[in-house]
């Protein structure tokens, strides 16, 4: 298997959405991956080891969702990342893809799944959020790791990075230097990325599912969550299973926010093999 490079799988394409830059490869089902909403956060830095092994047996597709990275820059106002990743498939010519989300990518995955149902075959989500009371998570205010990601957005430096890429991960192997200046140097690149983001804080969450939404997914769903996350407490994932008729629930011990990266051999087995062998759904 060969590694696949940054600039080998980097494209752009232009949307009603503004312009959006991608990472791609591989032939076969179209999988659409989606990054988180932190500092620095791209396609390639939330699913670069992901892409080589998937590619091999999917067509992947890893965006920079407006707003973050070398796509266009999107005010608080009018970020829209349901319709973006619509607009994205649509020029691109994918009728239906299976999603994949880390984080806020997964907030999306489910309410695209939901409210555009014939677009989306398959939902796997990582570390992401779900509507409804806290009972084993402390309650009141962002967690630990929502703090350290605003203060990111706040005091953006390497430092910062550095401390962002401990508390995602559970082992502190994965919070290294290049990392941490990796999303820095994306940050300092696009300013007003950080600007446009910083804006939202203590204004209501936008682009989330509702109750209501979640319960309506029909598509087979993997819900992903790692037992140590410190960012978005397991019981969110709890309360995904719980809610979405057609899923299950994979939660690994030792592992933080970003599973695909701690866990990566396991988590390209698991989506290999539950997108190969669990027949898709999509439509109303």
């Amino acid at each position: 298997m060969a590694s696949l490079s940054e600039s080998e799988t980097s494209a752009f394409v232009d949307t009603p959405s503004g312009k959006i830059h991608y990472h791609a490869a591989g032939e076969g089902t179209p999988v659409v991956m989606l990054h988180g909403s932190g500092p620095g956060a791209t396609g390639w830095s939330n699913f670069n080891p992901n892409m080589s092994v998937l590619s091999e047996s999917f067509r992947v597709i890893a965006p920079d969702m407006p707003g973050w990275g070398k796509s266009d820059p999107v005010t608080y106002e009018d970020r829209d990342h349901v319709k973006a990743a619509v607009d994205f498939l649509d020029a691109l010519g994918i009728e239906k893809a299976a999603f994949i989300g880390n984080s806020m990518g997964g907030a999306t995955t489910l309410k695209v799944a939901a409210r555009h149902a014939d677009r989306v075959t398959h939902v796997v989500t990582m570390g992401s959020g779900a509507p409804g009371p806290r009972v084993n998570s402390p309650g009141g205010g962002p967690t630990e790791g929502l703090k350290v990601l605003h203060r990111g957005y706040r005091e953006p430096s390497v430092e910062t990075m550095k401390a962002l890429c401990e508390i995602m991960a559970y082992d502190p192997a994965f919070a290294t230097d290049e990392l941490a200046e990796q999303r820095y140097r994306v940050l300092a690149e696009n300013p007003v990325h950080v600007t446009n983001f910083a804006a939202g804080f203590g204004r209501p969450r936008r682009g989330e599912a509702t109750l209501e939404d979640i319960a309506s997914i029909k598509q087979p769903s993997m819900i992903i969550h790692g037992r140590d996350d410190r960012v978005v407490h397991f019981e969110a994932g709890l309360r995904l299973v719980s809610t979405i008729s057609n899923s299950r629930l994979v939660l690994l011990n030792r592992c933080g926010h970003w599973a695909q990266l701690e866990h990566a051999d396991e988590f390209n087995r698991l989506v290999r093999d539950f997108i190969t062998n669990t027949p898709g759904h999509a439509g109303n």
